[in-house]
């Protein structure tokens, strides 16, 4: 099955970070998924926006920046500056979803909208036909390293549903505890961007662990 792979630098050893780009480059990789947490709307502190800039001058890689902060329209310019290439935020996290969709277009950037997992699928769905991608969290935002959540199965197929049904060709993006035991699962049910932590950088063997995750979501 075609997908993208999005790893997740939250999981990444940021005192060897330019060897690991290195490693995801070689890997074939052509994303990476930077979350941005603020302490206030998730329980915990990641980096920000001066991380995003000095990364950028070591890859090219397609950076999908995740904000996991309140009112993120604050920061959108920032980040795009930094150079995020699609910025997606938490439509529990502001009033001002359409507002702030509107202001990641005008800066150049693509954008995204993401749903945590006990937040029903029609609040991202209402913006399908506005953003170049939907992302679905799999466990609860804020830590790594947590278990998938099996009932956002359904909620990934019905956002694939929606989106074949409308003709709509935003990226469908799953973040949270996925593996080379369920990839194949989350694939069947529609999505096409993965986000991967611990499943790409354990071990420290990121062109292994890259190949093992394309290899578990080859058709059977």
């Amino acid at each position: 099955m075609e997908y993208i792979l999005s790893p997740s630098l939250l999981a990444c050893d940021f005192s060897v970070i330019g060897e690991e780009l290195k490693q995801l480059e070689e890997a074939g990789v052509e994303w990476v998924h930077l979350d941005v947490m603020d302490g206030q709307f998730v329980e915990n502190i990641s980096f920000g926006v001066p991380f995003v800039k000095s990364i950028r001058k070591k890859t090219d890689l397609f950076f999908d920046v995740h904000l996991m902060i309140v009112e993120p329209i604050r920061f959108v310019k920032q980040f795009v500056e930094a150079g995020a290439n699609l910025i997606s935020f938490h439509v529990e996290a502001t009033d001002r979803v359409k507002e702030t969709i509107d202001k990641i277009h005008s800066l150049g950037c693509k954008a995204g909208v993401v749903c945590s997992p006990d937040t029903d699928v029609e609040e991202i769905l209402q913006y399908a036909d506005q953003v170049e991608l939907l992302l679905i969290m799999s466990v609860q935002p804020g830590f790594g390293a947590q278990t998938y959540l099996e009932y956002c199965t359904a909620k990934i197929m019905k956002v694939r549903q929606y989106l074949t049904a409308h003709g709509l060709s935003a990226w469908l993006e799953v973040d949270g505890g996925i593996n080379a035991s369920n990839l194949k699962t989350i694939l069947k049910a529609g999505a096409d961007v993965i986000v991967a932590g611990n499943a790409a950088f354990s071990g420290g063997d990121i062109v292994a662990n890259v190949k093992a995750l394309r290899e578990a979501g080859m058709p059977s």
